[in-house]
């Protein structure tokens, strides 16, 4: 089997009471990415809108080829390793691992390691791929994608 061309990966917490701060404090990291319900987003195409839930979300280094268990330990490895933090967090909010899968040809792959899923799954972390086939797809929906159910 082929590798997939590269990976994009990163650590998604969604709810609509979460605040970030918190959620900073709490795992031990900056995030990448993150904004609360309520919100303003502006925008130079239209009028402004309202966040209608919170996020926090951490970004791992892409990976060519993709190698999602590095990705894993990246993240997970800059974050606490306190199983009742994560738990608590699991109980109020969504919790996944985005992962944006570039492939080159029409047959590429990957493979993950048992550590990795059973690292993801104690903490109740969800594995969520997006898979894009060849060098024409648009790599801003991998950048800037959040959960369907709470698409702004």
């Amino acid at each position: 089997m082929v590798e997939l061309d590269r990976a994009r990966a990163s650590l998604r917490i969604v709810g609509d009471d979460l605040s970030p701060a918190e959620i900073t404090t709490r795992l031990g990291s900056d995030p990448t990415r993150s904004f609360a319900r309520g919100d303003k987003i502006h925008s130079e195409q239209g009028p402004t809108r309202i966040r209608r839930f919170g996020l926090w979300s951490l970004a791992a280094a892409d990976t060519p080829p993709a190698d999602l268990d590095a990705q894993v330990e990246e993240l997970l490895g800059r974050l606490t390793d306190d199983m009742a933090v994560w738990s608590d967090l699991g109980a109020r909010f969504d919790l996944d691992l985005f992962c944006g899968w570039f492939m080159h040809r029409w047959n590429e792959g990957a493979t993950i390691e048992a550590d990795t899923l059973e690292a993801l799954g104690s903490r109740g972390i969800r594995l969520f791929v997006d898979l894009y086939n060849g060098p024409d797809e648009d790599e801003d929906a991998a950048r800037a994608s959040v959960p369907d159910r709470n698409a702004d």
